[in-house]
């Protein structure tokens, strides 16, 4: 199994980055975990959009989605100049339904997954975990044969996910605030928080995700560090891990 970053910025994303998005494939396997604003232009530079296999999404704020309409065009537009018909699957919850149904298009089929049982695509089978977030989402545990993946999506922070990523080989958190700040209101973490789930669930790995726009990034690692002894990494595009 392999995950690659492929946008990693909280709310919005810079120039020539994109947010919440990732890669993983195991067995020629593609799955998108997020496809968030401007994910398909930095995707373009590492996959072909078209040799996707299915897309899986953890809630609906744009950041993590905002993609999506451009993924069902490339998809409309790519089956006709190869005289396909290729319909691609997108996974999401049903606690916004009117957000879901848009999932639908021409050649993407919106497919309902219920949290509170796993769920298999591919090589892979997933258990979700309900985050701390002012709308509904869900943090995920990815595993196949090879390995385990956690990714938070958008929480604050739960010691819930000490038992939810015991043991993962990586960790990806939301990291968009710096130690001693407060982001319960806003749902979202700081360094420190998620370290703290690294240390406790004793993963493999950490790497901070869905990072603020303010302040010096490497203060991040240095916080987290204080807190993990682990390997830790700040998400950038092409970060990227083999399991």
């Amino acid at each position: 199994m392999r995950v690659k970053v492929i946008g990693y910025w909280g709310g919005f994303p810079k120039a020539e980055g994109a947010t919440s998005c990732y890669l993983i494939e195991e067995n020629s396997f593609k799955l998108l975990v997020d496809c968030g604003s401007g994910a398909l232009s930095r995707l373009s530079r590492h996959l072909d959009p078209y040799e996707l296999d299915a897309v899986i999404l953890s809630h609906y704020h744009q950041d993590h989605i905002a993609d999506i309409g451009v993924l069902q065009y490339t998809f409309l537009v790519q089956n006709q100049i190869q005289n396909k018909e290729r319909v691609l699957p997108i996974y999401g919850h049903e606690e916004e339904k009117v957000k879901f149904e848009s999932l639908h298009h021409m050649f993407t089929k919106g497919i309902s997954y219920n949290p509170t049982q796993p769920l298999n695509i591919g090589p892979f089978e997933i258990q979700f975990l309900k985050t701390l977030h002012p709308v509904p989402c869900y943090g995920m545990r990815i595993e196949s044969r090879t390995g385990a993946i956690v990714y938070t999506a958008d929480t604050s922070f739960s010691n819930q996910w000490i038992d939810f990523s015991k043991d993962a080989n990586l960790l990806i958190t939301d990291c968009n605030f710096y130690h001693g700040m407060n982001g319960e209101q806003a749902g979202h973490m700081t360094s420190t928080e998620g370290a703290e789930i690294a240390k406790n669930a004793k993963v493999e790995e950490l790497w901070l995700s869905h990072l603020p726009h303010f302040g010096e990034h490497e203060q991040l690692l240095e916080e987290a560090s204080k807190k993990f002894n682990g390997e830790i990494r700040i998400a950038e595009e092409g970060l990227s891990r083999e399991i």
